[in-house]
């Protein structure tokens, strides 16, 4: 792997990880194009994540930085007696909300009948597909999911910005439910074993569905995000460290993809936020579902011809 190439994975992990665009299936669409081994480079995939990882923490550190006070407070009025459900603040529910929400994950860890593999082993079986089939499928699920989300953010509003008001997205429930942490927590889960399916994306739009304001939909999202980069980052972590080929890259091209995911992370995440206040959502549906709908036809045709359409290796 070149720098170059390095640096296009950067840019490409930094913005698909938080763009409703899914950064699992532009990651495989990528390497496909370029014919870049994701197995022979997972350590290099583990610094782009945390490149990512780094950029969500910079954008919401006050945020963190609250909850984390909170979360101490809130332990010592429980061994002080004063702790009471009934009087949550906000930023007390919304920790016991990001944990009912890292709770779908565990599921990953679930034995398959019948095989050795675990639920998380899934998506690599997908991702690791020579041809983009179920990338392109899930990206056109992807599409759908937002179209859902946009209907359902304008029954949340009112359709109050077709009467001529704001949709500066004050309108919808701001708190979460534990029911609604729940469903948001399996689309997340769902969401890391089919590449192709926008983890920002599908999870804001379960949110928009349950009637949640939607920048506090994508706040949630983001934040909910950060323990689930992480994991991510150790379990390809964990396999970069077992695998003979996992570190088959120079430094050079490891610090360069991982500071540019960092620094592109950052802004798409401002780009993200825009989009949605200003109800721009559209252009992400028409995206994903042109993208999904053409490396479906180009599946297709590999499957057809047995080769890779871009480097002329043979996909079997």
């Amino acid at each position: 792997m070149t720098t170059l190439d390095a640096i296009i994975q950067g840019i490409v992990q930094g913005l698909t990880e938080f763009l409703p665009v899914s950064s699992s299936g532009h990651l495989a669409i990528t390497q496909h194009v370029l014919g870049v081994n994701g197995e022979e480079n997972l350590f290099f995939n583990v610094m782009l994540h945390l490149g990512t990882l780094v950029a969500v923490i910079a954008f919401y550190h006050k945020l963190l930085w609250t909850l984390i006070k909170e979360f101490f407070l809130m332990i010592k009025d429980i061994f002080t007696g004063k702790f009471s459900f009934k009087n949550l603040s906000y930023e007390r529910n919304l920790i016991f909300m990001l944990i009912i929400g890292l709770l779908p994950l565990f599921t990953m860890f679930i034995p398959i009948p019948g095989t050795d593999m675990k639920v998380k082993d899934l998506a690599d079986v997908f991702a690791g597909s020579p041809v983009l089939l179920m990338t392109s499928i899930c990206l056109i699920v992807t599409s759908v999911l937002l179209t859902i989300g946009i209907v359902c953010n304008k029954k949340n509003s009112g359709y109050k910005h077709l009467r001529g008001g704001s949709s500066d997205g004050d309108n919808g429930r701001e708190s979460y439910t534990a029911f609604d942490a729940l469903c948001v927590g399996l689309m997340q889960a769902v969401a890391a074993i089919f590449p192709g399916i926008s983890r920002s994306g599908s999870t804001l739009a379960v949110g928009e569905m349950r009637g949640i304001n939607k920048q506090k939909a994508l706040d949630y999202t983001f934040v909910l995000g950060i323990p689930s980069i992480l994991a991510a980052a150790v379990l390809e972590g964990v396999d970069a460290v077992t695998s003979p080929e996992g570190f088959d890259v120079s430094i050079s091209a490891v610090v360069a993809g991982m500071l540019v995911s960092a620094i592109v992370g950052y802004i798409s995440i401002l780009i993200f936020k825009w989009f949605l206040k200003t109800d721009k959502m559209l252009i992400f549906v028409v995206y994903t579902a042109i993208v999904g709908a053409v490396f479906l036809v180009v599946s297709i045709m590999e499957l057809n011809s047995g080769v890779n359409m871009f480097t002329g290796a043979p996909i079997y």
